[in-house]
């Protein structure tokens, strides 16, 4: 008797199994602060958040849009602490390569105790939000999703086919915003690169779910979507550097230093524009998300 075929639903399903256990494992590594802990939280929220949202289609409508915004709402409540984290990290060891006569150590050490006030000044929201009915109800709802998944006709279609078209699908919503995002006007042009980021990293979080399904072409396929995605997101992290060290300038200080690290941050903002075209280009090539 021959294998029964994968179906799309549950390669889908698979997905979000699999992230709902990251999501229920790393609770008390959050509580406890321990290093990444934020990070692997709320990347596993974005995962199911775009898994439910990409593969809309297979559920029954109106049955997935409340947990979608739930996981965003933790996601969120996860992220005020983990940017500043990130960027004081950023700021602190580029101020240690700043010339002498800029008071590098000086920087440096100020960034990071004003990394740490943040931080910390955010953190028992972190904690409360991990808390909170509203944190359980996620998790209930994943579980009764699981248990009893509200899926159409249509996920019982063979996996591979639905998953290219869904990639095809995501590979030209990126395209459209990248295109809008490099013909932007500067004053909107930070805002739709930042569009152009989110679109590529659900493209790739789409190649990622076909990846046990598709193999190897799906695995290229979200490769070459993250590099997509992770220069705009250097396009992305220097924007938000540049609007904070301007802040720290305009309060006093070492208002010399934080300018020479203000025009890095300008550097690499265009240098990561500059970038994209190119690697936009090899992310769009034809049968990139073809995985038959």
């Amino acid at each position: 008797m021959a294998k029964p075929e994968t179906t799309v639903g549950q390669v889908l399903l698979a997905r979000i199994a699999e992230q709902t256990a990251v999501l229920a494992g790393l609770d008390d590594a959050v509580r406890a602060d321990e290093p990444d802990a934020v990070h692997r939280m709320r990347v596993a929220c974005r995962r199911l958040r775009s898994a439910l949202r990409t593969f809309r289609r297979l559920f029954a409508p109106g049955t997935t849009e409340e947990l979608v915004g739930e996981l965003r709402w933790l996601a969120a409540a996860l992220g005020g602490a983990r940017d500043r984290e990130v960027l004081a990290e950023r700021l602190a060891a580029q101020a240690r390569e700043l010339p002498a006569e800029c008071g590098p150590e000086r920087i440096a050490a100020a960034l990071e105790r004003w990394g740490e006030a943040e931080y910390r000044q955010v953190w028992p929201e972190v904690v409360a939000a991990l808390d909170s009915p509203r944190r359980r109800a996620v998790g209930d709802a994943l579980a009764t999703l699981l248990a009893d998944p509200p899926l159409r006709r249509r996920a019982a279609r063979p996996a591979v086919p639905e998953l290219s078209l869904v990639a095809a699908r995501e590979q030209r919503r990126t395209g459209d915003r990248v295109r809008a995002a490099l013909a932007a006007a500067p004053g909107d042009r930070d805002r739709a690169l930042h569009e152009a980021r989110k679109a590529a990293k659900r493209a790739r979080y789409a190649g990622e779910t076909a990846v046990p399904a598709a193999g190897a072409r799906a695995e290229r396929y979200a490769a070459r979507m993250k590099a997509v995605q992770e220069v705009l997101g250097e396009h992305q992290d220097a924007v938000v550097a540049a609007a904070t060290l301007a802040g720290h300038a305009a309060t006093g200080g070492e208002p010399f230093g934080y300018g020479v690290l203000y025009g890095r941050q300008l550097a690499a903002e265009a240098a990561a524009r500059e970038r994209l075209p190119q690697v936009w280009k090899r992310a769009r090539r034809a049968g990139t998300a073809r995985f038959r």
